[in-house]
């Protein structure tokens, strides 16, 4: 049987992004088919070597191609010329793909494209209204993202097919080892600070998101040290692990030493982890932080509340929908108090949610008096929650259902349907 090919464009798959997680999620779960192989334009980080790389142990089913950016016009022609794939699948901002839908005529026309979205807020942007409308299928990665979709091209398919965590990595730690390896975790970080702040008992909060200006890096360190000047140093630690230095970031040591909070009240975790060490920072903290002006789903707290670590997340995007399942509360949801209207030549407009300083520190001074009690049983629902509604098995298998209905029903190359090609109108 000769297997369906797939050219992915996203983040680098093997890449430690939510963006490159979740493609990487997709793809294996395809591959376990043992009827699909993959093109892959790994983009959206740095490459010392842009050889192609053969990822074992899939070998020639899945090849990566490290790019610059997204790609290009050149790069998927030739791709198109030499490899025939039989659908092109595509995540991220549609703003990186303006280029892509410029030979959508080229590309549609021979191969299905399905394109997994993640437009995160409202306004609702008619101006992508004709990107929606040159795709073949939407997947959608929150309801929030769904509801976008629906209101700017509801004539376009689509589903909601949510974010997925590895609930066997991404888990509370219940044997000994485990827990030791959190509990040396949190003793280095007690012991990071000088004496005047140590405190066994102290809070760690958890921030694991890119270095970006939308993220809020910067704000979160300043307001947590105005906090800390308020309820005491010694009271608890913000944890970040990021790329201290982003190019679309902020300079986060400088901030440090210009607050005067590098003594152990923040600390910088740089090096690229795997997921396994991953999920033993999140079972050494007590909260996981998320207060980004716009966040299409936000992984990390995902991925924190399958760990059973409580979460305190802006309610924008898909975050609205981890935080709370409508009844439960799997941590603190802080309502934005205002919007700010952001864009470009390109993006005329968006809104971005703004939570306030104020909101912040209350909930923080929550986390901080809450009780064992009703710390327990947010850890417990919050898992359950997880487990529930973004559970892998589930992600795996809504993934094959819609790709294999793809290409069934739309074929490539010679057997194309349902695509019209556009044509002269002979005039009288």
């Amino acid at each position: 049987m000769t297997k369906k090919k797939i050219l992915v464009l996203s983040d680098h798959p093997l890449s430690p992004s939510g963006v490159g997680t979740q493609t990487r999620y997709m793809i294996e779960a395809l591959l376990k088919t043992g009827r699909y192989s993959f093109i892959c334009l790994g983009g959206a980080m740095k490459h010392q070597d842009y050889q192609p790389q053969k990822v074992s142990p899939y070998e020639e089913d899945w090849i990566i191609y490290p790019v610059d950016g997204y790609g290009s016009h050149e790069i998927i022609r030739s791709i198109m010329q030499k490899e025939r794939p039989d659908a092109l699948w595509f995540m991220t901002d549609p703003r990186f793909y303006g280029w892509l839908w410029e030979i959508e005529n080229e590309v549609r026309a021979n191969i299905p494209m399905i394109y997994y979205h993640v437009w995160d807020n409202f306004p609702a942007p008619s101006f992508n209204g004709p990107f929606y409308r040159s795709t073949d299928k939407v997947a959608c990665i929150s309801k929030v993202t769904h509801k976008i979709l629906q209101t700017v091209a509801p004539d376009v398919e689509s589903c909601y097919l949510p974010h997925a965590v590895n609930n066997n990595i991404f888990q509370k730690y219940s044997t000994a080892e485990d827990k030791e390896k959190a509990t040396n975790i949190r003793q280095n970080i007690v012991n990071a600070g000088g004496p005047e702040i140590k405190n066994d008992k102290k809070k760690i909060f958890f921030w694991n998101n890119r270095n970006a200006r939308r993220k809020q890096s910067g704000t979160l360190i300043w307001w947590f040290k105005e906090w800390l000047d308020k309820v005491g140093h010694d009271q608890a630690t913000l944890l970040m692990h990021t790329d201290p230095r982003d190019q679309h970031g902020q300079d986060l040591p400088h901030l440090i030493q210009h607050l005067g909070v590098g003594q152990g009240q923040v600390l910088i975790s740089a090096q690229k982890v795997p997921p396994e060490e991953l999920a033993a920072m999140y079972n050494a903290a007590d909260f996981t932080l998320n207060i980004s002006d716009a966040e299409g789903f936000g992984l990390s707290t995902l991925e924190s509340l399958s760990c059973g670590t409580p979460i305190i997340v802006n309610m924008t995007g898909g975050l609205q929908e981890q935080v709370t399942d409508g009844e439960n509360w799997f941590g603190y949801g802080i309502e934005p108090a205002s919007k700010s209207v952001i864009g470009s030549l390109q993006v005329p407009y968006i809104y971005e949610d703004r939570i306030t300083q104020v909101d912040f520190e209350k909930y923080l001074t929550k986390a901080l008096k809450m009780s064992d009690k009703m710390y327990k049983n947010m850890s417990k629902q919050g898992r359950a929650h997880v487990k529930k509604n973004y559970n892998f098995e589930d992600y795996e298998t809504r993934w094959v259902e819609v790709m294999d209905d793809l290409i069934e029903r739309h074929g490539s190359w010679e057997n194309r349907q349902g695509y019209k090609r556009w044509h002269l109108l002979e005039v009288a």
